[in-house]
């Protein structure tokens, strides 16, 4: 599943390990999604896609395979 989390990360000026504290996850998982590794849980889609002040839809493409 392709993602903007790198994108938005970086817009907001945050770290992979200050994205990982903020979502309750580890930096490796924040590297793992963003390098479409690993497929987050909704709940982790959605924690977020509330960080970044955006919808699922708009921060993960659920068609692109």
């Amino acid at each position: 599943m392709k993602n903007k989390v790198r994108e938005l990360r970086e817009e907001m000026n945050l770290t992979q390990a200050e994205l990982g504290k903020l979502a309750g996850v580890s930096r490796q998982a924040i590297n793992a999604i963003e390098t479409g590794k690993f497929d987050p849980s909704i709940r982790l889609a959605h924690a977020l896609a509330k960080i970044f002040s955006k919808t699922i839809e708009e921060v993960f493409d659920f068609e692109a395979e």
